[in-house]
């Protein structure tokens, strides 16, 4: 399989994470092509008064592109997308991408639970869900909803996590995530992981 093939039947990817994510993200997504033929959606819990610095960040460290969300804007393959502060992203039945001020989940806006669930629906068995460092319990119930609707689930290894709570949170709340260390998660990204 080339850097540039999707794994089987996948349309999205969604990227769940807290503290410690800077970490764990700098092992997955430079390790991505520029062509990577799928949109990456990321939530991230930052402070709603603490301007975004991930997007910036995180493009000068990969090949993909990196921008953060805007609302009605299409989710595009090879495009990194990160949720701006103090909103909700969700993607659409359509690939496009929306923002939302609800209210909080789990004290944080931007949810991981609230993205996961909207690419659940949108996307079904096509979602890729990934659930990196956390302290508390966010993307458990999204991760359900992904593995619920055919979609794959992964999760970064408890053990070797910075935080483990939200790991291993998810791994209680979806019995057919798997659990691996971060390079392999990469690994996954560009190969066996639907299979």
């Amino acid at each position: 399989m080339s850097s540039s093939e999707a794994p089987e039947g996948a349309r999205l990817v969604v990227i769940g994470a807290s503290a410690g994510a800077l970490q764990a993200l700098t092992q997955i997504l430079p390790a991505l092509p520029v062509d990577y033929p799928l949109p990456i959606l990321i939530v991230v819990h930052i402070p709603p008064d603490r301007r975004n610095m991930l997007a910036p960040l995180f493009q000068a460290k990969c090949r993909m592109a990196v921008r953060e969300a805007e609302d009605k804007e299409p989710g595009l393959a090879g495009v990194v997308y990160f949720a701006p502060p103090d909103y909700h992203l969700l993607v659409e039945t359509d690939g496009t991408l929306s923002l939302s001020s609800d209210e909080e989940v789990w004290f944080s806006r931007p949810s991981i639970d609230v993205l996961f669930e909207s690419a659940a629906d949108a996307y079904g068995a096509g979602v890729i869900g990934i659930i990196l460092t956390g302290a508390n319990p966010d993307g458990a119930s999204g991760s359900k909803a992904i593995a619920d609707a055919g979609g794959t689930v992964l999760v970064e290894d408890p053990a070797t996590a910075y935080a483990s709570a939200m790991p291993l949170a998810a791994l209680q709340a979806c019995g057919t995530a798997r659990a691996m260390p971060l390079a392999a998660i990469a690994n996954c990204l560009l190969k066996e992981c639907a299979a």
